[in-house]
């Protein structure tokens, strides 16, 4: 049940990826390290639908339906893949393959926490990662490699590692709201980090097309929760 408050509106390095004091494995990426409207009603309609709405540039009221503000809460439009497709080393693939991981964290943490806080940051933030998690499919698609969240339900993971880390981050945010506002700027400072390390050696066009426009929405998401931390 969400606690009612007077706010009105608004993971994955060189073999490891550190959260918040959190460290959690993952392949490396020969040695660099990878890492953006209403909730989604369910993990298993924004995994088939890609629901949320998207935004624009964000400015005033923001582009599209009127749904939302643009950067004050989070909010970013869906993400295409319209570059071409490249070549990815082995390393890179697998690094690719932990980004949905990595994608379905945020989605799945903000989502829980939009449940049980009345901080629209939580519920336009987790219907952004849908969009970002679906871009990042879209990408195994094209590189035919295998989905580690396919079919897993919200907060669940294949990698031990990152069910830990949800696990620590969840159970962080349910201390207060504040706690909660300060799990979510965790992630979106390590995305931040780890997107900038990926980018080093790419030349497929199509995932630095992804990763520069993920990186482009962490760093607003990561504003639009220091901006709710002190209010």
């Amino acid at each position: 049940m969400k606690t009612t408050t007077r706010r009105a509106a608004t993971f994955v390095a060189a073999g490891v990826l550190g959260l918040g004091g959190l460290a959690v494995a993952a392949p490396a990426l020969a040695g660099h390290g990878p890492f953006a409207g209403p909730a989604p009603t369910s993990a298993a309609t924004a995994d088939r639908d890609g629901y949320g709405h998207g935004m624009g540039p964000g400015y005033g009221n923001g582009m599209g339906a009127g749904h939302g503000s643009g950067y004050g809460d989070g909010t970013c439009m869906g993400l295409s893949v319209t570059a071409e497709q490249g070549t990815l080393t082995e390393a890179q693939k697998a690094t690719l393959a932990s980004m949905a991981e990595e994608e379905k964290l945020a989605r799945d943490l903000y989502a829980a926490f939009a449940a049980r806080y009345d901080a629209a940051v939580f519920d336009h933030i987790a219907a952004a990662e849908t969009h970002h998690l679906t871009a990042v499919r879209t990408l195994l698609e094209r590189y035919d490699l295998s989905d580690p969240t396919l079919n897993q339900a919200a907060g669940k993971f294949t990698d031990p590692a990152v069910q830990a880390t949800y696990d620590k981050l969840l159970a962080q945010g349910e201390k207060s709201l504040s706690a909660a506002l300060s799990a979510g700027q965790q992630v979106e400072r390590a995305d931040i980090a780890d997107l900038k390390a990926a980018a080093n050696g790419l030349t497929a066009a199509d995932v630095k097309q992804v990763y520069a426009r993920l990186l482009s929405a962490s760093e607003r998401h990561l504003a639009a929760f220091t901006r709710w931390s002190t209010r």
